[in-house]
């Protein structure tokens, strides 16, 4: 799997760099600023990106920025997020692409090789990993007309644990309760966030953007 990555600190970025290969992926470019990773998005085409939020030269937001406009330019381009930060504005941008392919992790929230590699592999395939933290700052302010505001709390609780990437099964035993019940759930949410049946569309990560957009 050919990875682009970008990060500003060099023993951080030589670190993952060799995490990354011992896992199998392969790095294709590694970063350390914000036109250098669209440049290397565009250009180079990754299976995934692994991207720091603050780069040179604004250390503000310039790489989810970068993020953005590499996936306008290469719709769907799977964008895996990796900071210490939450950057509100910009990460609900990306996020509200219903495209999907993306993920937001934090830095030091992530325990083990085995978290990490598993959040690419499933943001490459398409699908969407949160951070729990990173959820609920994002879900700090909302208007009460939005369709979120309909679900209950067994429902918002279901909801947010999708966004982290969990099956229903996983679901079921952090919430003690039957995968029937979770099914339950699921479906109220899809109805309640008016997400019909399709067979081109995955409810799930429709949910969650919809969830996670502002």
């Amino acid at each position: 799997m050919r990875v682009v990555l970008a990060e500003d600190l060099y023993l951080l970025r030589t670190g993952l760099e060799k995490l990354l290969a011992a896992h199998g992926f392969d790095v294709i470019e590694a970063v350390d600023n914000g036109p250098a990773l669209l440049d290397a998005l565009v250009r180079r085409r990754p299976d995934v990106a692994v991207v720091d939020v603050r780069l040179p030269p604004t250390f503000t937001d310039e790489g989810l920025r970068a993020a953005i406009e590499a996936r306008r330019q290469v719709p769907g381009l799977p964008v895996l997020v990796l900071s210490q930060y939450v950057e509100q504005l910009y990460a609900r941008e990306l996020l509200a692409d219903r495209a999907g392919a993306v993920g937001y992790l934090l830095k030091d929230r992530v325990f083990n090789d085995d978290q990490f590699t598993d959040a690419i592999r499933t943001v490459a395939r398409g699908g969407t990993v949160m951070d729990p933290e990173v959820v609920g700052k994002l879900l700090g302010r909302r208007s009460r007309d939005e369709p979120v505001t309909r679900l209950t709390a067994r429902e918002r609780e279901v909801l947010a644990l999708m966004a982290e990437g969990r099956s229903n099964s996983a679901i079921a035993q952090r919430l003690s309760i039957s995968e029937k019940a979770v099914s339950k759930h699921s479906t109220s949410i899809f109805t309640k966030l008016d997400l019909a049946p399709s067979e081109d569309d995955n409810r799930r990560v429709l949910a969650v953007l919809a969830y996670l957009n502002a």
